[in-house]
């Protein structure tokens, strides 16, 4: 089995959530950012993608939800799971998928988008507004690439030439 992202790991990607939590419960009061109140977050390990031939769900980190999941009105959970695998298998924001590469769109894909992939590190949000969800994504994915740079930063500050040893 091939392991995961030894600087963005499960740890990290829940404190890359937890950081975005303030401004997203926040915005979530606005009915213009969502109308549901709810809101679900899929974070992917940015070391493990498709060409590892990996599962999606093995390389799922976290999912995290907002909200009273007895009233949702909707699969929030579900949706961010495939805006999230369809930015995972084509390694591409899921709104440009959609706006630019249509061509790449299997059958089963999701025609949402409010997902995003920043240098690899795939997050998908839905519950909001699709340009809100994407916002959202990006805010938790910049999170996680700062965390991550700031382990790697303290590993080589103390002489360690190899991740993870």
């Amino acid at each position: 089995m091939k392991t995961g992202s030894h600087f963005a790991d499960r740890t990290a990607a829940e404190q890359a959530v937890r950081m975005a939590l303030p401004m997203i419960e926040q915005a979530m009061q606005d009915e213009r950012v969502s109308g549901s109140g709810c809101l679900a977050i899929v974070v992917m390990d940015p070391a493990l993608g498709p060409a590892d031939g990996v599962d999606f769900d093995d390389a799922l980190l976290v999912e995290h939800a907002l909200g009273d999941r007895t009233r949702w009105d909707a699969d929030y959970a579900g949706f961010a799971r495939a805006k999230a695998r369809l930015a995972w298998t084509n390694a591409l924001d899921s709104h440009r998928v959609q706006n630019a590469r249509a061509h790449a769109l299997r059958e089963g894909d999701s025609l949402l988008w409010g997902s995003v992939c920043l240098d690899g590190i795939v997050v998908g949000v839905s519950g909001a507004h699709p340009q809100w969800d994407e916002a959202f994504a990006t805010a938790i994915a910049a999170n996680l690439r700062a965390i991550a740079k700031q382990r790697h930063a303290g590993a080589a500050a103390a002489g360690k030439l190899v991740a993870g040893r």
